[in-house]
């Protein structure tokens, strides 16, 4: 059973639960507009009445200054009928940078050598928030406006999936910038809620399916098709694919293969997805016929990808309305699926398939020494060639 236990008046805000002290202190009537709750409560950590007393003085000697400059922000500025119209208050009260400032060192600190997608999203969900909030310092965000700029999201459509990885964004760049110059404040769009996704699971191909369509593959020959061929019988990912080179190509092994490494205009997803991939079935086929075409250019997929950027999207659009008229519920990305079923229908160990398909170590044994060589990832991979 819990013990609660006010200490006596000489130990203000003080009080015990558990013979663990607490800082309990009300917060004054004139800036309670500011907080979701009446009274802050603090769990101090400690058992000893010293330690609690000075953590205690601390604590409330830091917000008395803090709501005293709660209270001159919400003072009448003198001359304030001078003002620009619409500038902030905050503007004049917060020694903080601005979104977009904050925006500019995140993307100088952790640019180098990214691809310029990375910009591109930094850039256009940090406008997210600015077109919403506007761009204010970001001491001056609260959690009420974090919540407010998710419900808009929401509105406008946007899967779960969607807001998370903006979120995700607008928190890095946040917390980055508090942490780079020592804010005493708190990242109002780190904790928010995010509802359940509720979008139901990409289900893997049917084996009769992918035979259909590695055979069309095949038959037409085109960019796309060959594209989506080499998908099909490697489990890479669609952007892994995009962004290859030639000189990514390996045909005159003894094990064919591509060794997937990140480049400028395609960067990889992760550290494990680097990775040599074994060249079998439809897969190897597809190189070939491309290396039949001609090689007029570095790159594999020339219509989607440059020395600047790979343009996924627009692949993955057109890819997923072919698809339609083949599969019911299949996409792209539901090759990846398949694989690693075929994988495991092989039964194919666990370490192996992923370092196969460049997935997370599960263990940190599995990082351990230089992992299968290419001969037993070829093995593997001609196990489940249909």
């Amino acid at each position: 059973m819990e013990v609660y236990t006010v200490v006596s008046k000489s130990s203000e805000y003080l009080w015990k639960k558990n013979e663990v002290f607490y800082f309990r202190r009300h917060v004054p009537v004139d800036v309670q507009k500011h907080y979701e709750r009446s009274s802050i409560v603090i769990c101090l950590k400690t058992k000893s009445k010293p330690s609690a007393l000075r953590a205690s003085k601390s604590i409330a000697s830091k917000l008395d200054d803090f709501w005293f400059k709660m209270r001159l922000a919400d003072l009448d500025v003198p001359a304030s009928h001078l003002l620009i119209k619409g500038k902030p208050k905050e503007a004049f009260t917060s020694y903080a940078p601005k979104l977009s400032e904050a925006l500019s060192k995140y993307c100088s600190l952790k640019g180098q050598d990214r691809a310029a997608l990375f910009f591109k999203a930094g850039k256009r969900n940090v406008g997210y928030v600015i077109d919403h909030l506007g761009d204010r310092p970001i001491d001056t965000y609260s959690s009420a406006d974090a919540s407010s700029f998710r419900d808009r999201l929401l509105e406008r459509g946007l899967n779960v999936s969607s807001v998370a990885r903006i979120f995700g964004t607008v928190k890095a760049v946040v917390n980055l910038t508090i942490q780079e110059l020592g804010l005493d404040c708190s990242n109002a769009f780190a904790n928010i809620y995010l509802p359940k996704n509720v979008e139901g699971k990409r289900k893997p191909l049917p084996i009769d399916e992918i035979i259909l369509i590695q055979k069309t593959c095949l038959e037409i020959s085109d960019e796309r098709r060959l594209l989506l061929a080499l998908i099909s019988d490697t489990g890479m990912r669609l952007s892994e694919a995009l962004g290859l080179v030639w000189g990514d190509v390996d045909l005159e092994h003894v094990h064919p293969h591509i060794n997937l490494v990140p480049h400028l205009w395609r960067p990889l997803k992760t550290s494990g997805s680097k990775r040599l991939v074994p060249l079998v079935g439809v897969a190897l086929t597809a190189i070939k016929l491309m290396h039949q075409q001609g090689v007029n250019t570095q790159f594999l997929f020339p219509s989607y990808t440059n020395a600047e950027r790979c343009n996924g999207n627009s692949a993955s659009a057109a890819l997923n309305k072919w698809l339609k008229a083949y599969t019911e519920h299949g996409v792209v990305h539901s090759f990846r699926h398949s694989f690693r079923d075929r994988l495991r229908a092989a039964e194919v160990n666990t370490e192996l398939t992923d370092q196969l398909g460049g997935w997370a170590l599960s263990s940190v044994g599995q990082g351990y020494g230089d992992g299968h060589t290419l001969t037993q990832k070829h093995t593997a991979m001609e196990r489940i060639v249909l």
